[in-house]
């Protein structure tokens, strides 16, 4: 039996799925596809051409789906968040999702399929918990400089 997430985001293409979901895998480890799901004659996609793909990112399932043109766009409403263990990990994954796309502000980047990530570190999120309200102010207005995360200097600015 197949082990399927009771949710499972759906990304919508228009007609650059496949293409999209290899650049995907490029960026996480332990990423596969596990699906595709392709045209047949009867259309409506020209014939072998993706219609569904079922994928895994670091664990997590998707789906990508060519629909064809799209009344609506993707847009800062929804983001897939990326929490990474170290300024390594941030810089190949950021770096990896950037390319064709653009940066933003705050770990923020919109990718060259027009989807929002947040590239964060894992400490970020510690030290918003766990710090106490000076040092969270200070790592906040810290963040708020950056385009990119710098776990460097969050660590320094909550340090004071």
């Amino acid at each position: 039996m197949v082990s399927v997430q009771k949710i499972r985001p759906c990304l919508w293409f228009e007609g650059n799925a496949e293409e999209a979901v290899n650049h995907y895998l490029g960026a996480f480890a332990d990423s596969k596809i596990t699906h595709a799901a392709r045209y047949g004659k009867e259309g409506p996609g020209k014939e072998g051409s993706v219609m569904l793909i079922e994928f895994e990112l670091a664990g997590q399932q998707f789906m990508a789906l060519n629909g064809g043109p799209a009344q609506f766009k993707p847009n800062e409403s929804v983001s897939l968040a990326v929490t990474c263990d170290d300024q390594a990990e941030i810089d190949r994954v950021w770096d990896h999702l950037l390319e064709g796309g653009k940066p933003v502000q705050c770990g923020w980047l919109v990718d060259a399929y027009g989807f929002r990530w947040q590239v964060f570190p894992r400490r970020m999120m510690e030290m918003m918990q766990q710090g106490t309200p000076a040092q969270r102010s200070r790592a906040m207005a810290a963040m708020m400089k950056m385009v990119k995360f710098d776990i460097a200097e969050l660590e320094k600015a909550y340090a004071g």
